[in-house]
């Protein structure tokens, strides 16, 4: 029997803590007008588009941290079946592998398991967020020049979770009646990164027949 949804997504099952917005700022207003939007109903495609006088690193930035905390929920549903031993490399079946690189850790790109990778991807992403030079979040403080480049990056990495997800761990997602569901985050990250092209469709390449199934 298929769970719940309150049960397959479950605040326990976060793989790391959700990054929320403050309360009475900007980007916290456009975050609640944007998940107003998607409980709406309305076509994924338009609820995405840069709403009338925002400012799009604003939108881009709300975006960015909420698909950082929807698709950590996501991989968290599946991270106690992604073990070392059935997922030895981070990859999305066997003609597409990912190796990990910060240029401090890890100078090049190095081999690694699934998990260890999400790991050291969601900190990555984590640190990115939390860093006030990068995502300002005070009033008048500017976006750096380099801002969507970083975001480009952050979304570029964020997507090999669906690839990994979705090509190793489908069966486990669907036995928990969740597929409707992550078709759904997948679509709306497939529209926005489309909308502001935000990823060199090449990259997309793994998960192009997903993509047209449930995209088109």
């Amino acid at each position: 029997m298929a769970l719940c949804l309150g049960q397959v997504f479950s605040k326990d099952k976060t793989f790391r803590p959700r990054k929320r917005f403050e309360p009475g700022t900007q980007r916290f207003e456009l975050y609640k007008r944007a998940q107003a939007s998607l409980k709406s109903g309305l076509n994924l495609r338009k609820v995405v588009q840069l709403p009338d006088g925002e400012n799009i690193n604003d939108w881009i930035a709300v975006h960015v941290v909420d698909f950082f905390n929807r698709i950590n929920l996501i991989y968290g549903t599946v991270s106690e079946f992604c073990t070392e031993k059935s997922c030895p490399i981070m990859s999305g079946g066997p003609r597409y592998e990912y190796r990990w690189q910060d240029g401090d850790q890890y100078k090049r790109p190095t081999k690694l398991p699934a998990l260890i990778y999400m790991n050291l991807l969601m900190n990555w992403i984590e640190s990115l967020i939390n860093n006030e030079d990068i995502f300002p979040t005070r009033v008048g403080v500017p976006f750096p020049k380099n801002f969507q480049q970083v975001c480009k990056k952050i979304l570029s990495r964020l997507f090999r979770v669906f690839v990994h997800v979705y090509i190793h761990h489908f069966d486990m997602i669907c036995s928990m009646g969740a597929e409707a569901h992550i078709n759904t985050c997948y679509k709306h990250y497939y529209y926005f990164i489309s909308e502001f092209s935000l990823i060199d469709h090449s990259e997309l390449e793994p998960l192009k027949e997903m993509t047209e199934k449930i995209c088109n």
